[in-house]
């Protein structure tokens, strides 16, 4: 006879959110204990995860706090939607932000070391992995600094959580226009603040691009030069945000804007899930 009852089962269920058979066949080995059928559980799904390091995660979420003059963005990441959506991996981004943010970390790295409930964000998330059987990481941290933050996160779907997140570091005051200049950085993608910051070998790797495009048209080699240049401003437009046309009036560009609303982007970071 069973040294367990079905209270213990519902109650080892609703404590790891195992399913029904693994859970009984736990409480079997462990003879009803059900510290040690916890222990089972974690050390299958442990197994579990072993097996699943070279899957791909290509769902997850993106989460945001600040923290003084500090905000944080991280990506968590997944292999199905199905999980993404759920409680249990939308609480486990929160105890991992939390984490990442108490602990200052920066890095993947110092972020899978950063301790969080008596354990390390690492073993948290590789507990919650073996609960889920999916595999599940923490795939990008980043962080700024400024004076003032907006932080946007976008769902590309309603029944997903968000899965674009964008923080802008800013001075000024108002922070109605520097949400927008966030959701602009959503929608338009924009790689560098400034035409400055595009490093000097991308900018003529493009250079020498568009001109053998040029050539290959059959333009004039008296005019080659000023129509490089015309698609070399074009580039800078797509990938520099003070230069891209805003998303809400196109008759503006986003440092016009800035302008207008005495706000300097001092930096910006911009994650899409799977990206």
């Amino acid at each position: 006879m069973a040294n367990f009852s079905l209270e213990d089962v519902k109650t080892l269920r609703e404590r790891l959110g195992t399913g029904m058979v693994d859970t009984k066949n736990a409480l079997v080995e462990a003879d009803g204990d059900l510290e040690k059928a916890v222990e089972i559980l974690r050390l299958k799904g442990a197994k579990g995860n072993a097996k699943r390091a070279d899957r791909s995660t290509a769902e997850g979420l993106v989460a945001a706090a600040q923290n003084g003059n500090k905000a944080t963005l991280i990506e968590l990441a997944c292999e199905t939607d199905f999980v993404a959506k759920g409680d249990k991996f939308v609480a486990l981004s929160e105890k991992v932000l939390a984490a990442v943010v108490a602990a200052g970390a920066t890095t993947v790295e110092s972020g899978n070391a950063a301790p969080a409930e008596g354990k390390t964000v690492a073993e948290i998330i590789a507990d919650e992995a073996a609960i889920i059987g999916e595999k599940i990481e923490l795939r990008r941290i980043a962080v700024i600094e400024a004076d003032n933050f907006a932080i946007y996160l976008h769902q590309t779907s309603q029944d997903l959580p968000p899965q674009v997140g964008v923080v802008v570091g800013y001075t000024g005051s108002d922070a109605d226009t520097a949400r927008s200049i966030a959701q602009h950085i959503s929608f338009a993608d924009p790689q560098y603040l400034s035409r400055e910051d595009v490093p000097a070998a991308e900018v003529e790797k493009e250079r020498q691009i568009v001109t053998e495009i040029s050539r290959n048209e059959g333009k004039p080699e008296a005019q080659i030069e000023k129509i490089v240049d015309g698609r070399i401003g074009a580039y800078f437009k797509q990938i520099a945000l003070l230069e891209q046309e805003y998303a809400r009036d196109n008759k503006f560009t986003v440092a016009k804007v800035l302008e207008n609303a005495g706000l300097t982007v001092t930096g910006f970071v911009r994650f899409k899930v799977g990206a």
